[in-house]
C-alpha cells in the first residue's frame, strides 16, 4: 500500500470536508479560506504520517534476514502486523 495524495487531490477533499461540515452545520466559518487551509493542513499531515508509516513498516520486512519476497503471502502479513505496530506508536488505532 503506497500513500500518497497531490496537491490537486488533498485541495478537493478539503473542499469536500468543509462544505459538508458546513451543510451539516456542524461549524460556522469565520472564514471560509481559513477553514479550506486548515482543512488541507490537516489531510496533508495524515498522509505524511501514513506515507512514513507505511516506509517503516516496508523497511522492516526488507531488514528480515530471510529475504521475504515483496507480494508474496508471507510479506503481506508481516508488512500488516509491523504497519499496525507503527500505527499504535504514533497513536492511530
Amino acid at each position: 500500500m503506497r500513500v500518497g495524495m497531490s496537491e490537486d487531490r488533498v485541495s478537493h477533499l478539503a473542499r469536500l470536508v468543509v462544505d459538508q461540515i458546513w451543510k451539516d452545520d456542524l461549524v460556522d466559518y469565520s472564514s471560509e479560506e481559513q477553514a479550506l487551509r486548515s482543512a488541507k493542513k490537516g489531510l496533508q499531515e495524515h498522509v505524511d504520517m501514513m506515507s512514513e508509516i507505511d516506509n517503516l513498516a516496508r523497511a522492516k520486512v526488507a531488514s528480515l534476514k530471510r529475504g521475504v519476497a515483496e507480494g508474496s503471502s508471507e510479506w503481506e502479513i508481516l508488512y500488516q502486523k509491523y504497519f499496525e505496530e507503527e500505527m499504535k506508536r504514533h497513536g492511530q488505532s
